[in-house]
């Protein structure tokens, strides 16, 4: 039996909900050489079970064709649509074959069937509702019996179906109504219940939670904002997810399948005042642990009670040039973010594990603000380490503090931990957002230092454990790469050597000794996380 501290432990389930699900960008890009080595190299790493990503129906994908394409030629029309599953088949297989599987977002619209195009992103997506629906659920038809055909029916029902992308975001990535995503939800899960009704769907896949009523209408109204853009404290305002009480309530009215529920948290927003300019808000610290724990509740209470509930989008911000997302302190906040929500939602998707994403078309440089665990180069961020020292974590939990955690795996009885310091002198902030990496360092006078200590006791004799900290001087990559003056293009030389800085952690091992109890006693500096696993 493990003592922790000297008492027995009441051991509770841990789940690894940040292993559960993770983002990319869109279906295209997994058909790149550098993408599927870093997909391969997180999943690997950080036990990555699902994967999400827009744009599956997307031209560049060529599901939907209403012809046989010109290029020098005339466009040809065929006598009817067809669809075509070579491109997707290439990044299903792929994902498949690395033992993870799709969370498919059924999105965006085919030009053929969009009512509005190019409405949002660099590479022109078309978020509107179908001109056509019945060709609508034809194409979702066709593309669910196509992968069951593939795949088969047992490993497809263990998929999961999201319908669209954050609907309430007019004109961007939807150009309809509330009532009109509806609708489409609707006809959607009707058409992949006619199929098999085991199979998984849900939504609304709506963006952050919000204190206003901006999304209480059909469509946005900016002037609900305006309380908010001019509040002084943002944290005393109540927060509530973005049509999710709506959505179900308009389903059970209609006796509409609902086998998840989705949306997207962000602890930053924005609100726009009286004078329509926009302000940046930054929620503190357990932002994303009161949203779930109300979404939970409201779930619960629901005449959906059994629904899963899926966070399909998160992460310190949903800005793509949020030069947070490449540092230390980024790490430490979602480390001590998952450890606190582990069991509030059967998902909790890092919005992405790659910085080869083009929203905005390709980031500027090797460090830019993306969203991405591995930059573009493939060197990996502080977060890519947070995720792969979660991973190593047992799913029983023997102990849970402020700063940390112990666990021990049910199979093996192996014996981990994690620990972080977030700073003290934070006072539960947020990290909030920057523009610049030079922005982002005035985080890095934070503190104290915080001193772990724990004994744990019940261990084998002579058995060795290893330690990883990551803090500012080691595996801090985005801080080597602005010491060397921050250059845009990296020569060989310079990325290999910030590869070889980023997984430089500080390392030693510890031994227990004949009594078996294994003291711990480790000097943390702020933003630090540590890592103990026993050597294999």
């Amino acid at each position: 039996m493990v003592l922790i501290d000297g008492r027995s432990c009441d051991e509770s389930v841990l789940p690894h909900v940040w292993s559960r699900c993770i983002g990319a960008g869109r279906a295209n890009e997994a058909l790149r050489a550098d993408w599927r080595q870093q997909f391969a190299e997180v999943v690997a790493a950080a036990g990555i079970q699902y994967i999400r990503f827009h744009g599956v129906f997307h031209d560049d994908m060529f599901v939907y064709r209403e012809s046989y394409g010109g290029g020098f030629g005339p466009d040809s029309p065929l006598p009817a649509p067809v669809h075509t599953f070579s491109y997707v088949d290439k990044v299903f297989d792929f994902i498949v074959d690395h033992g993870v599987r799709p969370f498919v977002e059924f999105g965006f619209m085919p030009r053929g069937l969009a009512t509005a195009t190019e409405t949002v992103f660099w590479w022109g997506a078309h978020c509107s509702p179908p001109k056509d629906m019945a060709r609508w659920v034809e194409l979702v038809t066709t593309s669910v019996e196509h992968w069951i055909d593939r795949y088969g029916l047992a490993e497809v029902r263990e998929w999961r179906f999201e319908v669209w992308n954050e609907p309430n975001l007019v004109p961007y990535f939807w150009t309809g109504t509330k009532t009109e995503y509806f609708e489409l939800y609707e006809q959607t899960v009707r058409a992949i219940k006619r199929i098999d009704p085991e199979l998984r769907v849900g939504g609304p896949a709506t963006s952050v939670f919000v204190p206003d009523d901006r999304y209480r209408g059909e469509v946005e109204d900016r002037s609900a904002m305006h309380d908010t853009a001019a509040a002084a404290d943002v944290d005393a305002l109540e927060w509530r997810p973005v049509w999710i009480e709506d959505f179900i309530a308009w389903c059970a009215e209609r006796d509409v399948p609902i086998d998840f529920v989705s949306t997207h948290l962000y602890p930053t927003d924005f609100a726009f005042g009286a004078d329509g300019e926009g302000v940046h808000i930054t929620r503190y610290a357990d932002a994303t642990f009161d949203d779930l724990t109300l979404l939970r509740k409201l779930v619960r209470n629901s005449p959906y009670p059994d629904a899963e509930i899926h966070i399909s989008e998160w992460s310190t911000s949903p800005s793509a040039r949020d030069f947070i997302h490449d540092t230390l302190f980024a790490a430490t906040y979602i480390t001590r973010a998952y450890l606190r929500c582990a069991t509030l939602a059967d998902s909790i998707s890092y919005w992405t594990f790659t910085d080869v994403f083009e929203e905005g078309g390709a980031g500027i440089g090797p460090f830019h603000g993306g969203f991405g665990l591995v930059n573009e180069a493939g060197v990996h961020k502080p977060t890519f380490h947070a995720f792969t020292m979660l991973e190593r974590l047992g799913d029983r939990l023997l102990l849970s503090t402020s700063d940390g955690v112990v666990t021990r795996d049910s199979r093996t009885s192996a014996v981990a931990a994690v620990f972080f310091n977030y700073p003290e002198d934070m006072a539960m902030k947020g990290v909030g957002s920057q523009n610049s990496y030079a922005a982002t360092r005035a985080l890095a006078g934070m503190g104290p230092s915080r001193r772990i200590r724990h004994s744990i006791g019940g261990l084998e004799p002579g058995t060795t454990f290893l330690v990883e900290i990551l803090d500012w001087e080691h595996g801090n990559a985005a801080e080597a790469w602005y010491r060397m003056g921050s250059p845009l293009n990296l020569s060989k030389a310079q990325g290999e050597h910030l590869s070889g800085v980023a997984d430089s952690l500080l390392g030693f091992t510890l031994t227990v000794p004949d009594d078996g109890v294994l003291d711990l006693d480790v000097e943390l500096a702020p933003w630090a996380v540590m890592s103990l696993r026993q050597a294999a």
